[in-house]
């Protein structure tokens, strides 16, 4: 892919969990920490940065307020200094089991404690100074490998995870990390999860749990045999190798996982770029050349279209739309308006995108008709996954009830219906609309919920009565919002 910006490495953010299950802590009130927070939110997230110089140390940032951890001579541990002092600078003890030891560098102490008697001043590791890595990125993304520079996706002739993929195109290349019991899963687009040996099994067994271990902001999978996830073999197959410790054949990049999608015209044809580089509504399958990774703008409804073929949609001449911009510009955005469950998309020039006679797409109407009207359809989520301010949407264990302030996810599964999607929980039942607008996941038939992308890795969804979904004070799910902003709005 050319160097567009498509495809961007995440950064990788986390959280530390010591032995009694809660999170490190920074607060803004005498920039404090402590080890209170049963569950990951935004005070509780970390980035590490490589020490000034050369050596091994690194620096622990806190993402809420900016600031760095740092460990006096007597133990006494801030999160107050804007830059880095001496006394920022940490080493990491990875230990066998993959849980991390963090010493003071200038002091030789290890820093540990519970609730708020946290102190950097023990001078041996005990499971006090123990700290467990939770990932604080959207749990699905696409995973690439950083020495074959190939991305893994779900082979079906092989039955495996390959990393052998240019580019992480089509529903196949979605990976969904899960973390449970201090340890994560992969998943696979189809529910299936990656087993130490390879193979893809329906149940989470023990030799598909793995602890995570992170090098030079690059992320390595320690299966329980003390072996690392590896592509081997011509295709790639993931599978633990031989190395019991990580070198650049076990490392891995998490990217952003863009949606991608598929457009139906008016025509009942969908749009491709088949023919050439003229973007057309003139085909019966949806395929490659009819699937367009969607890159939303960072905080407006406004998006840009890229083909398989290597280019963006771009307004040219006369209002035609063709996918031939390798960069991204004022051409190749295009608005959304989201027309109950269509679409219409206005072009830089002001104009809608609307279906000629002869099926090419071209920015040339003032007006909203039916040949400016699109279904949009989301192709690379299969599961979804939704994150709010406040945690993940989970359904209770027990219960029909919806939870949208959870540590831990569900990945709901999504079924397309004419522009609408059906969502079915874990057990099995459905979404629908309850009492006092009220969400639930015990429906024995489905509802239409219309997902409509507003921002970057942002949707809101509109329920049939026509409010949205948001989360609140009270850790419900309910369809409430008259508007798709605030906590209306969801990570997917």
């Amino acid at each position: 892919m050319p160097g567009n910006g498509l495809h961007q490495v995440l950064r990788v953010q986390f959280g530390l969990l010591n032995a009694a299950d809660h999170y490190l802590t920074a607060e803004s009130f005498g920039f404090k920490v402590n080890a209170a927070a049963p569950s990951l939110k935004r005070k509780q997230t970390w980035a590490l940065e490589p020490g000034p110089g050369q050596g091994p140390a690194v620096l622990l940032r806190s993402c809420y307020l900016g600031r760095y951890l740092s460990a006096a001579e007597d133990g006494r541990v801030a999160c107050e200094d804007e830059r880095p002092g001496p006394d920022c600078r940490f080493l990491v003890r990875p230990q066998p089991d993959g849980r991390w030891a963090l010493q003071s560098e200038p002091h030789g102490r290890f820093f540990g404690g519970t609730e708020d008697q946290l102190s950097c001043f023990a001078t041996a590791v005990s499971p006090a100074e123990l700290w467990t890595v939770h990932l604080a990125v959207h749990p699905q993304v696409h995973l690439r490998s950083v020495a074959r520079q190939r991305y893994a996706h779900l082979c079906e002739q092989e039955d495996a995870l390959a990393t052998d993929s240019i580019t992480p195109w089509g529903v196949d290349a979605l990976v969904t990390l899960s973390f449970h019991s201090r340890q994560y899963r992969l998943q696979a687009c189809d529910s299936r999860f990656l087993r130490s040996d390879g193979c893809l099994v329906r149940e989470p067994e023990a030799r598909a749990h793995y602890t995570l271990q992170l090098q030079a902001g690059r992320l390595a999978f320690r299966a329980s045999d003390g072996r690392f996830l590896a592509p081997v073999g011509p295709t790639g197959t993931l599978q633990a190798g031989r190395n019991t410790r990580p070198g650049k054949d076990e490392l891995f990049d998490l990217e952003e996982s863009h949606p991608q999608v598929v457009l139906l015209a008016a025509n009942h044809r969908y749009v491709s770029v088949r023919q050439g580089v003229n973007v057309s509504a003139n085909q019966d399958e949806e395929l490659d050349h009819e699937t367009f990774l969607m890159q939303m703008d960072q905080d407006a409804p406004r998006c840009t279209f890229y083909a398989s073929t290597g280019g963006f949609w771009a307004l040219v001449t006369h209002g035609g739309i063709q996918a031939t911009a390798t960069q991204v510009s004022a051409n190749t955005m295009f608005e959304l308006e989201w027309r109950g469950r269509r679409v219409a998309l206005k072009a830089s020039n002001g104009r809608y995108v609307s279906m000629k006679k002869n099926g090419q797409l071209a920015a040339c109407s003032d007006f909203l008709g039916q040949d400016e009207h699109f279904t949009l359809k989301l192709i690379n989520r299969p599961l979804l996954v939704l994150r709010g301010p406040d945690g993940f949407v989970r359904q209770r264990r027990g219960s029909a009830h919806l939870d949208t302030n959870r540590s831990a996810f569900d990945a709901f599964r999504l079924s397309f219906s004419d522009g609408a999607y059906h969502i079915r929980g874990p057990d099995g039942g459905f979404w629908r609309t309850g009492s006092h607008g009220r969400v639930r996941g015990d429906g024995a038939g489905p509802e239409d919920f219309v997902l409509e992308f507003r921002a970057r890795r942002r949707l809101a969804i509109r329920t049939p009565s026509g409010k949205y979904l948001r989360g609140g004070a009270s850790g419900l799910l309910r369809a409430d919002g008259d508007t798709p902003t605030g906590l209306a709005l969801w990570e997917f």
